[in-house]
């Protein structure tokens, strides 16, 4: 039950932020941390990542409601797994200025990806 509860926590987080990027792309632009201090605001780009993450986000939604659904919890962890490697890589080339925020996306990131890493599935599925 603990699987199931976050990754519904993680799949609403990705969700929403998905969203909230996907149809007010430029609001997103302007409230998410840093990412105005990426460049000039591009509308396909932000939208573009916006469907990532609401693809995500559906993905543990649908992992928590059904742990059978892992696989596709699991495809969708590599684009938010990548999306963190990048903010890791940043913040390991000194840029710290957003430190806090690149550490919850990774931890939000492995988070997930651990709750459904495969080798974990024959336990959860027995408990489902």
């Amino acid at each position: 039950m603990p699987v199931r509860i976050l990754s519904a926590l993680i799949g609403l987080f990705n969700l929403g932020n998905g969203l909230f990027a996907a149809l007010l792309p430029d609001r997103w632009f302007l409230h998410a941390p840093g990412a105005s201090a990426t460049g000039p605001f591009n509308p396909h780009f932000v939208i573009d990542i916006g469907l990532g993450f609401t693809a995500a986000g559906i993905a543990f939604l649908a992992y928590a409601w059904r742990p059978r659904y892992r696989l596709l919890a699991l495809g969708a962890s590599g684009f938010v797994v990548f999306h963190a490697l990048f903010h890791l890589t940043t913040l390991a080339s000194g840029h710290h200025a957003y430190a806090a925020v690149d550490l919850q996306i990774a931890l939000l990131a492995f988070a997930g990806l651990a709750l459904c890493w495969p080798w974990q599935a024959a336990v959860r599925e027995d408990a489902a």
